[in-house]
């Protein structure tokens, strides 16, 4: 793993919040491709069309699939996944939290809205990571991400990304989403090629270009998280929901909702 997940990436993840990881899936396109294709057919309770109508193209988006698509079961439990990110989290253990598919077909010129997605989920923790992995050579439609967020004083407001409206309207908790563009920050992109992958923080503000380009843009999210993960409440309805779950505040997020793939509760 040392030879995928440098100290130079560990130690930029660190302090930016966000690195490349070249090749981590590189063995993995065509498994992830197929079942990108499985969950577009066969979409979760929670896949998403996101465009208004007149808007040019298709951005879909699906999460919490990945124990009903075998090709994910095995991305999952069998990639180097897990192992960079308990390197990059610095964590002893490495539990599953899920998986999102975001496909943008050609003459897409939506971009993905500035967002930080810890203020969407019900866990709490520093260690924490998302890889996002295109199984096409992206480089047009590019993940952004704001260099340093992830240790704002604030949370950026969350809002959904069709209504553009907010999870929780309290003006006092969270920050304005802001525009990195025009507010001058560190924005961190690169071109990739297919099995590449962006590590996250959960709490990095990222976004993505729209896909102005004549090739498909697939990419696959895995969640997971770390040693210090616990369930936390929020003001409203969590974004991924997980009904029924039945935590209480300070727990460890259930084993057998939430796996671990390295170490044991």
């Amino acid at each position: 793993m040392t030879s995928l997940v440098s100290d130079d990436a560990v130690a930029a993840y660190q302090r930016d919040g966000a690195v490349l990881i070249p090749g981590l899936f590189a063995d993995w396109v065509d498994t992830i491709a197929a079942g990108i294709e499985r969950n577009m057919a066969e979409p979760g309770p929670y896949a998403a069309e996101n465009l208004k109508p007149g808007e040019g193209g298709r951005f879909f988006d699906d999460y919490c699939n990945w124990e009903r698509i075998p090709e994910f079961v095995e991305v999952v439990r069998q990639s180097p996944a897990a192992a960079a990110a308990a390197r990059l989290m610095q964590s002893e253990r490495v539990q599953m939290f899920h998986d999102h598919v975001l496909v943008k077909e050609p003459g897409t010129s939506k971009p993905t809205p500035w967002h930080q997605d810890s203020p969407y989920y019900f866990v709490d923790g520093e260690q924490n990571v998302s890889f996002w992995s295109p199984v096409e050579a992206v480089t047009g439609a590019t993940l952004r991400c704001v260099a340093g967020s992830h240790r704002w004083d604030k949370p950026v407001l969350p809002v959904k990304w069709l209504a553009e409206d907010n999870f929780y309207p309290d003006p006092d908790a969270f920050m304005p989403v802001p525009d990195p563009d025009a507010e001058g920050m560190d924005i961190l992109e690169w071109t990739l090629q297919p099995g590449d992958a962006v590590a996250f923080h959960f709490k990095t503000l990222h976004g993505a270009r729209g896909n102005t380009t004549a090739n498909r843009r697939r990419a696959f999210s895995l969640r997971l998280v770390g040693d210090d993960a616990r369930y936390v409440e929020r003001p409203g309805q969590t974004s991924p929901p997980f009904p029924g779950h039945n935590m209480h505040a300070g727990e460890r997020l259930r084993e057998d909702w939430f796996p671990y793939l390295i170490g044991t509760a």
